[in-house]
């Protein structure tokens, strides 16, 4: 997986690259996730079913994100990983494996308040296809 920090004033970003679009969206979850808490102490034993709906590509990747953020900000569970099911332009069905949040073992990194639509970008790119997302924090 492949991912980049953005500086970007009273925000941070994340772009992300993947040679295909569900490993696209899978990625764009785990990088999120990595700047809140250290994923190699996940052990992701249980599992969530997300589904999720966008009238485009950026707002289908904001509409992911924001559930797999919520799952943390709103249920205090860290995804681990996501395993994208089925994935188009207006529609994304998932798995994920997460834990829930132990203060006494989970190392808290960041907080992310939201997933924005600011500068959001899903494209095409010669290698396959790339993201940009800026976080509120």
């Amino acid at each position: 997986m492949k991912y980049r920090i953005i500086d970007h004033t009273a925000d941070f970003g994340l772009q992300v690259f993947a040679s295909d679009l569900k490993i696209l969206f899978a990625d764009a979850a785990y990088a999120m996730i990595d700047q809140i808490t250290d994923v190699n102490r996940l052990k992701g034993l249980n599992e969530y079913h997300i589904h999720v709906t966008g009238s485009d590509w950026p707002d289908l990747m904001v509409n992911w994100l924001r559930e797999v953020l919520y799952l943390w900000t709103g249920e205090e569970k860290l995804v681990k990983k996501a395993r994208i099911l089925s994935l188009s332009e207006y529609e994304l069905s998932a798995n994920v494996t997460y834990d829930t949040y132990e203060p006494d073992y989970h190392i808290i990194k960041n907080e992310i308040k939201a997933v924005t639509y600011h500068q959001i970008q899903v494209k095409s790119v010669p290698d396959g296809w790339e993201t940009q997302i800026i976080f509120d924090v």
